[in-house]
């Protein structure tokens, strides 16, 4: 699991001698930012689902000081915001409002992709799409969390067997 992940992650020195964080290099000099383990690449993926949720702006700045104080691995967190997208965005937010007014039995506002309709409801709608993101977000950084513990405790185990049955062949030909 960590080989795959340093394939694709970016290698601490880049993101620390970038020259827009330099702002940032004495917090970046945190090994525990940058290292692969079950406990931080989880907790960041929870982290980058939950913040990715949220109907705020700058995700990734949002999930990197939380990666920070949790100090758990930044670029990850900074990759899981992007569970929202533009291409996910208005669907998300429909559901979230959706969620949030089922839950606080408001009926449905009729929600449309507009800035003239957002401009119009914000005051009607925030509190069901607040409620909505929170609880979604949660529920989405548990799961990622859950799931990244399940998948890293079995690549484990199976490189674990894969060992187990190496030295078995081995030994039998010796």
């Amino acid at each position: 699991m960590r080989r795959t992940l340093r394939r694709f992650l970016p290698q601490p020195h880049f993101i620390r001698e970038h020259k827009s964080l330099r702002l940032l290099a004495l917090v970046l000099q945190d090994p525990n930012l940058f290292h692969l383990n079950r406990r931080s690449v989880s907790l960041a993926v929870a982290v980058g689902l939950f913040v990715g949720l949220q109907p705020v702006p700058m995700h990734m700045l949002i999930a990197a000081a939380l990666a920070v104080w949790l100090r758990c691995n930044i670029t990850l967190a900074v990759v899981c915001v992007w569970v929202s997208n533009p291409l996910t965005l208005p669907a998300l937010l429909f559901l979230q409002y959706e969620l949030g007014a089922w839950l606080l039995g408001i009926p449905s506002a009729g929600f449309e992709m507009s800035v003239a309709w957002l401009e119009h409801s914000l005051l009607e709608v925030w509190e069901p799409l607040y409620l909505g993101s929170v609880l979604s977000g949660l529920v989405l950084a548990a799961l990622g969390l859950a799931a990244t513990r399940l998948l890293w405790r079995l690549a484990v185990q199976l490189r674990w067997r894969a060992r187990r049955r190496e030295r078995a062949r081995r030994g039998a030909h010796s």
